[in-house]
């Protein structure tokens, strides 16, 4: 090797160095964006988690008062329109985020006629990490969800209440259908349902549709 190709060879090792530094760096800067990518998916999941479970709660607990609003004039469209949900579903909302090793920092419902939204927001315990960025080592993930809570009927007839001056014979004769009891109780409440499904509840049954709410109310994710 003459004097000449040592010194071109001398030269040529500084870039090498800044190339491969500048490799390394990038692969450093990809693994921190994947770091982040990992703790914002751990944080969706955690909030979605949290959305889905408050709003199946509520759902469960909509089925005493809707089951009482259909007793009253007119009382579904009422029960439609007005229902408060306030806090409803939050505890599991805040199980459910913690299970994901989340933190519930926002909860709240909008509310709609035949659709209400409820919004869960997270925080994660665990930061994205250390990285060649420095700001990650103590960065938390965060994200929002909202689930819905949808009623998926329609009333496909109002049932009467009786008129308490109707004899005996003329309840016998009449039958029972979209009729109530002699207490002013009314007949059987029949819905057509998403799919085409009909669903009749009846008020005096002491054993109601299984899983009635699931057919009466959807819950899914939606967006914010």
């Amino acid at each position: 090797m003459t004097a000449r190709d040592r010194s071109e060879a001398g030269q040529a090792f500084p870039i090498y160095i800044v190339m491969v530094a500048g490799l390394l760096f990038l692969a450093f800067a990809f693994f921190a964006v994947g770091q982040a990518a990992a703790a914002r998916n751990g944080a969706q999941g955690a909030a979605d988690a949290a959305a889905l479970a408050a709003a199946q709660q509520a759902r469960d607990d909509l089925m005493v008062p809707f089951l009482q609003a259909l007793r009253e004039p007119d009382g579904l469209n009422d029960f439609l329109g007005g229902y408060q949900y306030f806090g409803a579903g939050e505890s599991e909302a805040v199980r459910l985020a913690s299970r994901n090793r989340s933190d519930l920092t926002d909860f709240y419902w909008r509310q709609g006629y035949w659709q209400d939204r409820v919004t869960a927001k997270v925080r994660t315990r665990y930061t994205v990490g250390s990285s060649v960025i420095p700001s990650t080592k103590n960065a938390h993930a965060t994200a929002s969800a909202t689930a819905v809570v949808e009623f998926r009927c329609t009333l496909k007839s109002v049932p009467q209440a009786p008129d308490p001056g109707q004899s005996e014979s003329r309840d016998e004769d009449d039958g029972d259908k979209g009729k109530g009891d002699a207490d002013g109780t009314l007949g059987p409440f029949e819905f057509r349902c998403d799919g085409g499904q009909d669903v009749t509840i009846d008020l005096t049954d002491k054993d109601p549709v299984p899983e009635l709410g699931k057919l009466i109310f959807a819950v899914h994710l939606t967006d914010n």
